[in-house]
Formats: C-alpha cells, structure tokens, sequence
C-alpha cells in the first residue's frame, strides 16, 4: 500500500514550540490553528509522540465552524503505553478511533477502553521503527498520515526519510535558544546529508506565515 506523511510544525521564528519551561499555547494564532484543523480534515489520521500526549492532552480532533465530515483517526507513538486512563484521547477511542503504536503486547488497560494498540518493531532504545509504522498504519486504511509532535517526532520522520510534505506555521516571536526545538536532533555532519525539500508557497495566515514543502 501507499502512504504519504504529512508534517506539520507551529513555532516561532527561530523554530521553537515552547519556552524553557513549556508554556506553548498559543504561539501561533487563530487563522493558524484554523487552517491546522483543515488540514486535519484532509487526512486520515492525526499522529503525535506520547510526550506530547501527556504533556498537552489533545483531542486531535477537526474543530471547524460547521464541520460535519469524519474525523480522522487519532495515532499516539507509545512504546511502553504510557498513555493515561483519563486523558481525551482514551476518553473518546469508541466514538473516534484511537490507535497506539507500540513496541510491546497490547495492554488490556487501554483495548479494554477501545484504544485499538498496534505492536511494530523496536529500534535503538525501544522505539517504534517508523517505516514499520508507516507500514502497518497503512494496512488498516491509513495512508495520508499528518504528524504533529512533538520535536523527537518530527526530528525521527526526517531522519528516516519519510516526509512527503512540510507544512510550517511561523509566529512573528522569537522564543531564544533555551526553547523547546519543533525539530530534534538529526545528527547532520555535512550539508550534503541534511533533508531536502523544495518550497511550494509562502500565506500569510493572520501575523503568521505558512510555509508549505515538499520532498525534493
């Protein structure tokens, strides 16, 4: 099966999502967010690590005026399903589905709730080898898969080449370097090596630019 990934980013000028001590809401503004959630609406799930799950308890959810279309699917990278009992997205996975990727057997604290947990291959420390991810996402319909955090994410989908398209919303702020990076290290020791992309557009949303890449 095809897929394509879809990554998104919300910062501040100097690529920070959050200050020192996490503050992050809300860096960019409304027409931003607005446009997030179409985005959403135009794939079939919405990923994000555990980090940012428990940090920020999202929903994941298309929020816009009059939208009555499906929502998509909700994915959480979770190798030791952590994922907590009362968290939105636990609280929602039989009205919208829920799935968590993880390196371990499903937990039947988190089936029992409707959390549908997908077992993949571990790399390194445990963590969920991504093409298997991608993979075994696709195999149960979810090709167009929009990624949304947090920085280790992100940084993990670039390294492994898996990026389709970037969409980055900027903020007139600058944030300093003791922020939080909307992209994690990559290990990049020449320039030839870094990730490629070609740019597609520049919009202006409210005071934010919307940056949109694709692959080279």
């Amino acid at each position: 099966m095809s897929a394509s990934v879809t990554l998104k980013l919300a910062t501040s000028l100097d690529g920070r999502i959050a200050t020192a001590t996490g503050e992050s809401r809300w860096i960019t503004g409304p027409e931003a967010r607005q446009a997030t959630h179409r985005l959403r609406s135009e794939h079939d799930a919405v990923l994000v690590g555990v980090e940012t799950a428990l940090a920020d308890d999202p929903e994941l959810t298309v929020r816009l005026p009059g939208w009555t279309g499906p929502q998509p699917a909700r994915v959480v990278l979770d190798s030791r399903q952590r994922l907590a009992d009362g968290c939105k997205l636990v609280a929602a996975a039989r009205e919208i589905p829920t799935y968590l990727v993880s390196t371990t057997p499903p937990d039947p604290r988190l089936t029992n709730a409707g959390v549908r947990v997908l077992q993949v291959h571990a790399i390194g420390d445990d963590r969920p080898e991504l093409r298997d991810v991608v993979a075994t996402l696709a195999r149960e319909g979810l090709e167009r898969l929009f990624v949304e955090g947090g920085g280790q994410v992100a940084a993990s989908f670039l390294r492994c080449g898996l990026v389709d398209r970037l969409e980055w919303f900027r903020a007139p702020i600058v944030i300093g370097g003791e922020g939080r990076p909307g992209i994690g290290a990559l290990s990049v020791t020449a320039l030839a090596d870094a990730p490629k992309l070609r740019r597609l557009e520049v919009l202006e949303v409210g005071a934010d630019l919307w940056e949109r890449y694709e692959r080279i």
